[in-house]
């Protein structure tokens, strides 16, 4: 039988009509089980189409660095060492984020997440100045760069108009989520919760005619986000860790000296460089898994804790990434997903303290800190002039020497608390205000309660 090749587009009826009735003849079959296998044909190798772009998307393919052998065995020797989670906190603060240390790693295990079966969201929060782009900044770089997508502005629709791949398995960071609008904080928050978005919209066919179709793009992420007014993105903090940037003058102190030994050349660029390769190369050499946490219904959170069914769904995936990132240390079930270690569970409580007592805490991380330097200064005044604290009254000129913060700061900082019933205004405008602390609360015995209860829960595993 004579071959016969033909150029044909299998979304093209026509064509497909033609072609059917050609194979009919020239094969002695009917023309509609042409028709039908050429149907099939087209379904098949969109499904192929569909499988390979998904598998590219998720960095299925070979990989896009190629890692030299020695450098392998010395990342896997890394990663296998006992107390991995201290040595990758020692890597970020030589690689130039001073104090911290809590946040940082906390922030690193978020990110670190983007290419995991569950991935894990920050939102940082901190009033202008205080360093929270500086904590994004470093941390993204330490992950592969091929993986990383940052932002500045985010337009309404540019995440609808992705490519369907675009986003799979990246880390995205937003420099500042107060510049989101609020199509794109939507889909930011779509992308977190259901790693898809589906856009109905026109769609011109190739005859040039207008049509409705769908346009889809497809997650998962992780994201890393820096704000200003973390209170008002209810929706971003109940999917995502809160991380409060440390505020006090001794870490202002800290990051001065940092400043001053880099402007005298006593900080080595070059092996900063050397970490942050080093430490992206160990990334990449993690694998994504499935884990099982055998001690999951042994933790119990607090229960006064803000939204707690979603708290604890993000404390027990936290606690998976820390299974994954020692994965060459841990187990294997016989289905092949990483089994959790009770030191995990003990590094994660260690880790989201401060984020489980943001959640518990009415007041937001900056705003916390702002309070409880007005309180000190309160006490300060009181012992001076031998009153008792609640008597004492002050202006927002001591308040502003005595916390540091900006005038807009203050203001926002004061108007928040009277609105929550934490100060009580007096007086009038054209003679100034006084104000007096209505609401001495004692976050010291909360954080001490939350600690004892969790460690409490710990030492009998």
């Amino acid at each position: 039988m004579q071959s016969i090749t033909l150029k044909l587009d299998l979304y093209e009826y026509k064509q497909v009509e033609a072609t059917s009735k050609l194979m009919a003849e020239k094969l002695g079959i009917s023309r509609e089980t042409a028709e039908a296998d050429l149907t099939r044909l087209a379904s098949l190798l969109e499904h192929y189409r569909d499988k390979a772009q998904y598998q590219k998307g998720r960095g299925q393919q070979s990989p896009k660095v190629q890692i030299p052998p020695a450098t392998v065995s010395k990342c896997i020797d890394f990663l296998k060492q006992s107390n991995l989670m201290a040595k990758f906190n020692e890597y970020i603060g030589n690689a130039g984020i001073i104090g911290e240390e809590t946040n940082r790693i906390l922030l690193f295990t978020i990110a670190s997440s983007y290419k995991m079966p569950d991935t894990l969201h920050g939102l940082i929060q901190g009033s202008s100045g205080s360093g929270k782009t500086r904590l994004l900044k470093i941390i993204s770089q330490l992950m592969p760069d091929e993986d990383v997508k940052r932002y500045t502005r985010v337009t309404d629709n540019s995440f609808y108009n992705q490519d369907e791949y675009f986003f799979v398995n990246k880390l995205l960071c937003f420099e500042d989520l107060d510049g989101l609008k609020e199509d794109a904080q939507l889909a930011v928050r779509e992308l977190q919760s259901n790693e898809i978005l589906i856009t109905s919209t026109s769609i011109k066919d190739s005859n040039g005619s207008i049509r409705g179709g769908e346009r889809t793009v497809r997650g998962p992420i992780a994201s890393l986000a820096c704000t200003t007014k973390g209170e008002i993105y209810e929706d971003n903090v109940s999917r995502s860790f809160l991380i409060a940037v440390d505020e006090s003058k001794e870490q202002t102190q800290r990051i001065i000296q940092y400043q001053n030994e880099v402007a005298a050349g006593n900080i080595n660029r070059d092996e900063q460089k050397n970490i942050v390769t080093f430490v992206q190369n160990c990334m990449r050499l993690l694998k994504p898994y499935d884990v099982i946490n055998p001690y999951a219904n042994k933790i119990k959170l607090p229960e006064e804790a803000h939204k707690i069914r979603r708290l604890n769904e993000l404390y027990q995936s936290f606690v998976r990434q820390i299974t994954i990132l020692n994965q060459y240390q841990r187990k294997q079930d016989k289905q092949g997903r990483l089994i959790s270690e009770k030191q995990d569970l003990q590094i994660a409580c260690d880790i989201l303290f401060e984020s489980i007592v943001l959640k518990v805490d009415e007041l937001d991380g900056s705003l916390r800190q702002f309070y409880e330097k007005m309180k000190s200064y309160v006490r300060a005044k009181a012992q001076k002039e031998g009153k008792q604290e609640k008597d004492i009254d002050f202006n927002r000129f001591e308040i502003r020497e005595a916390t540091g913060v900006s005038k807009t700061q203050q203001h926002y900082y004061i108007s928040k608390l009277i609105e929550l019933e934490y100060l009580q205004q007096n007086g009038y405008a054209n003679r100034g205000f006084k104000y007096k602390i209505a609401h001495w609360d004692n976050i010291a015995a909360v954080r001490a309660r939350i600690k004892d209860y969790l460690q409490n829960q710990l030492n009998v595993l």
